[in-house]
């Protein structure tokens, strides 16, 4: 996941070399890191300058696959996040702090196990 230590300038290479070069500044601008990804999704897009429907729904389908993410339910609200195990955990990751950088997939698995 070293994803997770991209700075805005490593986020907008990565969007650029996704053929997004015009939307490059759009993400620095607005100081979106590798923590921040996460939450990149069609519905926050536009907050970001991004209103072009076919760009919004590639440039989040990339997201998804560089976090590992499932693809959204679609019979569930649109103003839902995803809730499969690796997004929940990417949400947690997105924090910063110690804890926040420490915390693995594993434990955060064992953390959601039932008792």
């Amino acid at each position: 996941m070293a994803f997770f230590q991209w700075n805005r300038e490593d986020v907008g290479k990565w969007i650029e070399s996704l053929g997004y070069s015009h939307y490059t500044a759009c993400f620095i601008e607005n100081g979106i890191t590798g923590r921040k990804l996460i939450h990149i999704n069609c519905r926050n897009l536009p907050k970001l300058g991004i209103t072009d429907f076919e760009d919004m729904k590639a440039i989040a389908a990339h997201v998804r696959e560089l976090l590992g993410v499932s693809e959204p339910v679609w019979n569930r609200s649109l103003a839902d996040y995803p809730r499969d195990d690796m997004g929940l955990f990417l949400e947690r990751k997105s924090q910063t702090g110690e804890l926040a950088d420490a915390l693995t997939l594993t434990q955060f698995l064992k953390e959601r196990q039932p008792c």
